[in-house]
């Protein structure tokens, strides 16, 4: 069982403290938003957005549905190829529904944007985005999240949901990988 990362984090960029007050403080402004609005449709993307989800739908006090989709924009390495796929589909009809897709990270843009755009072809009445984190410098498409939680640097980031090879979503931090773990693995392909 391995409890010390050490060897693969080189530090904690955010805390679990941190981002539960973040989470908390995102869910009162998206409360009030959505205070008179009906139902709202929170739409997690998968698998990085799952604990940012829960946490998030647990601290809203509107009515909602929650539903999910698999969008990939990233192949087996840790860029995004900027060519987006639906793995998996919505279930739930959103037509003249309120979403909020809810993601992870905001990154090259490429997934949200066009995550997005196929919501509104569906004829959604409203859709926002929320995103845990932003990083800004990696921005390859016009595309903005309408609440944030942390701008981060252009590192790269596990835990909370976040992964590298499926691994680490179950760190309660944000940590910054170090650079030799995933520069080692790209050189090997």
């Amino acid at each position: 069982m391995i409890t010390d990362y050490s060897d693969i984090i080189e530090r904690v960029l955010i805390d679990e403290d941190s981002l539960h007050k973040k989470i908390k403080q995102l869910a009162q402004t998206i409360n009030t938003y959505y205070a008179d609005k009906g139902t709202l449709i929170l739409v997690g993307i998968l698998k990085g957005s799952v604990m940012f989800m829960s946490e998030l739908a647990k601290e809203l006090k509107v009515d909602l549905m929650m539903d999910f989709m698999i969008v990939s924009s990233y192949a087996e390495n840790t860029y995004s190829s900027g060519n987006v796929k639906i793995l998996k589909d919505l279930d739930i009809d959103i037509k003249d529904k309120e979403v909020l897709i809810v993601e992870d990270i905001i990154d090259t843009g490429y997934t949200l944007k066009k995550t997005k755009e196929n919501l509104i072809n569906r004829q959604a009445n409203d859709v926002k985005i929320v995103t845990l984190l932003d990083k800004p410098e990696r921005r390859e498409v016009e595309i903005k999240s309408d609440w944030s939680g942390f701008k981060i640097p252009n590192e790269f980031v596990v835990g909370f949901g976040l992964d590298y090879n499926q691994m680490y979503r179950n760190l309660p931090y944000i940590g910054v990988v170090k650079r030799s773990v995933y520069e080692n693995i790209e050189d090997a392909k």
